[in-house]
């Protein structure tokens, strides 16, 4: 394999030049663009001597403020070609967030788009190393760039990229990726060509991709998951990538695509199974008794088979017949249904949400990984997949636990180190481990079970350790109707959850109940509503010892948004802001005490 992402992607290029590499679909009146590899490395090879003539030279950063849509591949990789380490900026962060990351980088060049412009324009004043700002559509205004006058520079200059790209090798910054920042300022985490190719090997034998293949990028592209799954992977396996320009158009995308590989975070995967659970139910009379029989056949198949235990043969056989009559169909209508390999991984994950995609025919595996490690850490071999586990380290990643139950990884996807923050380089990497700031176990096969952040778990007023993930899995797995549960209860006597109803279900629940509203905000106060929650809840402490259980708990009457107070990008809990924001609420389900 070539020694660099620069030499990989012209590699590939070369070999499937008349193959689509990245593609948008048609949409709101708006034609589709696709680039063949050809002319991707045509363009890129052309922006890339523009960006030179602007003065972008090796250990530069340049910005993408982008949403998914190819033209970000292009602008990223021609970045890449001169040396500079590129990184992509949350379309959805605040001004002086933006400020904070383009300073800390000390970013260069942004690339843009009409709709991001103007904050670029606003933050532009207080981040003092930027020089150019690119705008990749529309006309570029004053003291703006177009993307066609940087082609247009490029197609002028005489540089020898050539010569750029060879003096490329594994220790070149490729990208810096920062950190969501719940615990604080982000963090720059370095990643360099090598961090990257060894990431690429750590996917062998894990992540199948058939030839061709086909994805959908649709993760905000400053997250590692995406910047792997969806822009670095690609230029190995030279896969067809289409663009998904809002992650809410996810769904509707997967029957378009039919990709071949699919991640995402267990919230896109939660709402997947609500909305086939509500189809199945939907279904009238003895068709529907026997559809719904037949996935809890399915269930329990892969229940035994998890347990290492025999499945007699009329199960296997009524299971089989199942897949042709009904689960094909399911796949189908999901646009799964050419999948090789599914993934989820970001934030924990239900064990009931795979166990329902195995019993439908999805080979489903939870996977871990971070900013820190290039995206690879652990995953479950699609031949041994265990419900409950992010699996095995894979090709060059070893773990271990600390003597406090934190995990510990090394090998050559590990970072280079955080921008600007040699304490904490320090104190994260030790001898060559990586402490990953997560509780885990690993069994006698090594397979490793994430317990929890470290910093996140509940240590209630009598001292007990519990994690707040579990207690939430717990929640959520009881019901489509909860959407988001956040367990509280460090330094407390007792545990209490605030409960966020799921949008796409309430109407289903709704309907079936005769109940007019359908909003969160009509039913959180309705009574049957009310009624059901606490069943669910009920239902969770039955799955939890008697310290973990909640003992009060509060609806809150409206969605929480990626990207929003509560939630990162990739819908993981903003525990802090949380508890900062619902504060008032928290307080009063402990004044009257138990």
């Amino acid at each position: 394999m070539p020694d660099t992402i620069a030499d990989l992607f012209r590699a590939t290029a070369a070999q499937r030049l008349d193959q689509v590499a990245f593609r948008s679909l048609p949409r709101d009146g708006q034609e589709g663009l696709a680039y063949t590899w050809g002319e991707l490395r045509q363009e890129v090879d052309v922006l890339a001597k523009g960006l030179h003539e602007l003065g972008v030279a090796p250990g530069d950063v340049v910005a993408l403020m982008l949403l998914n849509r190819p033209e970000f591949h292009l602008c990223d990789l021609a970045g890449v070609m001169l040396g500079a380490a590129t990184t992509s900026i949350y379309v959805t962060l605040a001004p002086e967030q933006i400020e904070y990351v383009m300073n800390d980088a000390e970013v260069k060049v942004v690339f843009t788009e009409q709709a991001f412009l103007p904050v670029i324009q606003q933050v532009r004043a207080n981040v003092p190393s930027i020089q150019h700002v690119i705008v990749i559509d529309g006309e570029a205004p004053d003291g703006v760039l177009s993307l066609d006058e940087v082609r247009e520079r490029g197609r002028h200059s005489d540089f020898d990229l050539d010569a750029s790209v060879a003096a490329l090798d594994v220790g070149t910054v490729l990208t810096l990726i920062y950190t969501s920042g719940t615990t604080g300022d982000p963090k720059g985490v370095q990643l360099t060509h090598g961090n990257v190719t060894a990431a690429f090997r750590a996917t062998e034998g894990r992540t199948v991709f058939p030839d061709p293949s086909r994805l959908i990028s649709w993760l905000p592209a400053a997250h590692v998951a995406e910047r792997m799954a969806h822009h670095y992977l690609p230029l190995k396996f030279g896969s067809e990538v289409t663009t998904c320009p809002d992650p809410r158009l996810v769904g509707e995308y997967l029957p378009l695509v039919r990709p071949t590989w699919f991640f995402a975070v267990p919230r896109v995967w939660e709402k997947m199974k609500s909305a086939l659970e509500a189809a199945l139910a939907a279904i009238p009379g003895e068709q529907g008794e026997q559809a719904r029989a037949a996935v809890q056949a399915g269930i329990q198949k892969v229940r035994l088979e998890q347990a290492k235990q025999p499945v007699p043969a009329g199960l296997a056989a009524a299971v089989e017949k199942a897949d042709a009559a009904l689960f094909a169909g399911l796949r189908a209508r999901i646009g799964l249904d050419a999948v090789e390999v599914a993934n989820v991984g970001a934030s924990p994950v239900p064990p009931e949400v795979i166990e329902f995609f195995l019993a439908i025919g999805v080979p489903l595996g939870e996977i871990w990984g971070m900013s820190e490690t290039a995206g690879v850490g652990a995953s479950n071999p699609p031949e041994d997949i265990r419900v409950g586990t992010v699996g095995t380290a894979p090709n060059g990643i070893e773990a271990k636990l600390g003597e406090d139950g934190e995990l510990l990884v090394r090998g050559d996807a590990i970072m280079l180190g955080y921008r600007n923050r040699p304490e904490q380089n320090r104190d994260t990497l030790v001898d060559g481990w990586l402490h990953t700031g997560d509780i885990a176990t690993i069994d006698d096969d090594g397979y490793i079970t994430i317990v929890d952040r470290k910093k996140e778990l509940i240590i209630n007023a009598m001292g007990k350790n519990m994690s707040p993930a579990l207690i939430e899995s717990r929640l959520k797995a009881a019901s489509p109707l909860i959407g988001q549960a956040v367990a509280i209860g460090d330094n407390r006597p007792y545990n209490t959850a605030l409960i966020v109803l799921d949008p796409e279900s309430l109407p289903v629940w709704a309907t079936a109940e005769g109940i007019d509203a359908s909003t969160p905000e009509e039913l959180a106060k309705d009574e049957r509503l009310l009624a059901a929650i606490d069943t669910a809840v009920h239902d969770a402490n039955e799955r939890l010892a008697r310290v973990e259980q909640i003992k009060k708990y509060t609806v809150l009457p409206h969605e929480w948004e990626p990207s929003g107070d509560e939630l990162t990008p990739t819908m993981k809990l903003r525990r802090r802001p949380i508890s900062q924001k619902y504060a008032d609420q928290i307080e009063a389900m402990y004044a009257a005490g138990r």
